[in-house]
This record gives C-alpha cells, structure tokens and sequence, in this order.
C-alpha cells in the first residue's frame, strides 16, 4: 500500500452529500434498492442506490447516513442512503457518488500514472458498452470504468459483494480495445484507507474473478483507498492498494468449502440414514460442506430438493428452505477449521451430522436467529474469505 500525498494546488475540496445529512437506524431491506430505518422524525424509507449484497454493512443498529430531498417523480420516498457509519469511519453507498469522487481525484492528479490526464467526458458509449470516463493520457484517449467497492477485512478489501454480470462484461469489453495506445483503465475506488490490498471477489463472482485475471496486461488497473469524514467530506490523500496476483491464481477456481444456510420453520423429528431418528428444533441450521472439484455444481445440488438421498443434509434439505449457499474458495481445505469456528458461535450442533469421514463432532450447527444477520456470523465469514488471506 503506497500513501500518496496532496497535490498542489488544489481544487475546492470534495463534499458526497448535496445537502444535510440526517441519521437513521437501519431496520430492514425489503428489496435491493429499499432501506427500512428509524430516523429523527420516526420509520422511514429510503431509497438505495447500491444493488450489492451489503451483509457486514447492515447489521441491526447499523446508522445509516441520509439526504432528504423534494419527492422525485419516479420514486415512493424523498429518503436517499448516502452512506454507512462504521467503526472506522464512514463508506460510500451511492454509486453515483463514487464516480464524482473518482472524478475529483482524477482532475487533481492523486491516482499515479494518470497525474496528467484530462477528462474528456463522462458516460462515453463504446461498442454496445457505456463506460464512466473517457480520459486524455500521453498516448490519447483512454476510456475507464470505475467500481465502488465497500467489502473490506482487516487489510483486503475486495469487488464485488454481490455476482455481477455487467462487470465481467466490461472488464472483458475494456480488456479487447486495448492497443498501441493507452491502456484502457478500471479504477477501484475502494472507500476505506485501511486495506492494504485489494482482490476480486473470486468467492462471490469467480467469472468476474476470472475475467480480472485475464486482464491484468490489457489494462491500467488501479485500487485506491479512499476516506470521509462524518460530513462526507472526501479526504485528500488517497491509499494505492497492492493486488497480490498469486493470492489470486492459487484460489480463483470452482474448489474449497462451503455455508449451506436452512431455515426450519417447525420442530421436527426425521430419519438421517446411518444416523437413525434425529430431532430436529426450528430455526437455523447451517451445513459445513466442501468439494475440491465442482464446488458450484455442488452448491447447485443443495438449492433443489431430490428423490434420493445421499447425504446427510439430503435429509434435512428436504424439509426446509434455502436462505443461502456460500463459497469459500480456496486451494486448500478448510472444511474441518470452518465446522470448528461455526461450532463456537452457533446455539447448538446436530451429534455426528455430516461429519462420518473426519473427527469433528459436527458439521450442521443451530442458531436461534438469522445467523446472516448476526455479527459474530459475519465476523466469521470475512476471516475466512478475507482475512485468511493475508
């Protein structure tokens, strides 16, 4: 991670938020684009600009940063979620928001490489794309695509939190119109100056993952770490991630682990196979499986219910519903360190479930609650995506 200083001079400093900001606790999510919070003056809707999954950012209790403004025509709230506090600081959710600040940084010479370039226009189409900039560099016009990325661990932050097929597009569109001249560009703005490196998502997105590492030659690919302050002021230094390319080749492929999440709506007694009459207690349970070869065919196993049973989890599979199925991709195995570190913060395991093959006392483990809900849940999930990693 490299700190980059301020420019001199400078233009007149970067503010995200159009107006005041008020405060409100998150609640809920109906949809992707709908937040449910407590404000000021009572529950509110508002509106999300961000169609990412957003999971370690809401959480009960989680203060969400507001703008009111008169009713827009298309839309049922004059709420806007802007922004997220956290523990440290505040990150960007308004998509919009982010390509003004990259604009900024971009006019002032603080993203390396491209200290001299001018921006020509936003919004340039290209080939049946649209891309957020069109730069002029030393070689000549070079477009750009920018991402906002709000996932962050302890040092990586990683794009995207959510599958995306239009970034893998770009990404791949950007990598074929490379050539004598300026390498097209993608600008990672990542909204926290802690990371010190960034990755794409390889769990959640490996197409895009995939698509990112063919790229690494074709393009001009740049991760800065950004900060604001409580006002959405943007700082003037910005952070250079480092991209550790082994990190990626090791795990960005279809192997590793994975977090079956079932709800159980009532309390139930079944036959599992060699395991005889277990009984089972509504809520949630959640599965530590693996598959070194064919996770996402595995995964996909587990989404439909089947007339034989192989598994243990078949069994329980077929009584209740599906919240998620998550990867963790990795080079190694982490089924057995997964199982143990689930069992510390779950309510209570299921004996012997799942886990004939290997000494864990379980590999199926109960919450009273959502545990997609719970911090301690989360925790979890980015150490082994994430931080494990560094």
């Amino acid at each position: 991670m490299k700190d980059m200083k301020d420019p001199a001079p400078m233009n007149r400093p970067f503010r995200a938020a159009r107006g005041k900001l008020t405060r409100g606790e998150f609640l809920s999510r109906p949809n992707r684009f709908r937040v449910v919070c407590e404000a000021e003056n009572g529950r509110v809707e508002a509106y999300l600009p961000n169609p990412g999954r957003l999971w370690e950012l809401f959480l009960p209790g989680a203060i969400l940063l507001l703008e009111k403004s008169e009713k827009i025509s298309d839309r049922k709230t004059d709420h806007t979620v802007v922004a997220v506090q956290t523990d440290k600081g505040p990150v960007m959710l308004h998509t919009h928001r982010t390509n003004d600040a990259a604009e900024w940084l971009i006019a002032n010479g603080l993203i390396p490489g491209w200290e001299t370039a001018k921006m020509i226009r936003r919004e340039v189409a290209c080939e049946g794309s649209r891309f957020d900039f069109l730069l002029e560099g030393p070689k000549g016009p070079f477009p750009v695509e920018v991402k906002s990325c709000t996932l962050f661990g302890e040092r990586m932050a990683m794009f995207p939190d959510a599958p995306s097929e239009r970034a893998s597009r770009h990404i791949r569109h950007l990598a074929g119109i490379g050539g004598d001249g300026q390498k097209p560009g993608l600008l990672i703005i990542a909204h926290s100056r802690h990371p010190w490196y960034f990755l794409p998502d390889f769990h959640t997105d490996l197409e895009f993952a995939k698509a990112f590492l063919s790229a690494r030659e074709s393009l001009d690919i740049k991760a800065a770490g950004i900060e604001w302050d409580s006002d959405l002021n943007l700082q003037p230094a910005v952070s250079m991630l480092d991209i550790p390319w082994p990190v990626l080749e090791a795990n960005a492929s279809d192997r590793g682990g994975y977090l079956l999440i079932l709800k159980l709506e009532e309390d139930l007694s079944l036959s599992v196979g060699s395991l005889g009459e277990v009984d089972f207690r509504s809520g949630y349970y959640c599965y530590v499986g693996s598959a070194m070869k064919n996770l996402s065919a595995r995964m996909s196993r587990h989404l439909r219910k089947r007339r034989n049973f192989h598994w243990h989890i078949d069994y329980l599979r077929d009584r209740s519903s599906v919240l998620a199925c998550l990867p963790i991709r990795s080079a190694v195995t982490l089924e057995c360190e997964m199982a143990g570190a689930v069992m510390r913060i779950a309510d209570g395991s299921v004996p012997c479930f799942g886990s004939s093959d290997c000494a864990c006392p379980s590999h199926l483990f109960r919450f009273a609650s959502n545990p997609l809900k719970t911090p301690g849940f989360i925790e979890m999930l980015l150490y082994f995506r994430i931080d494990r990693l560094v």
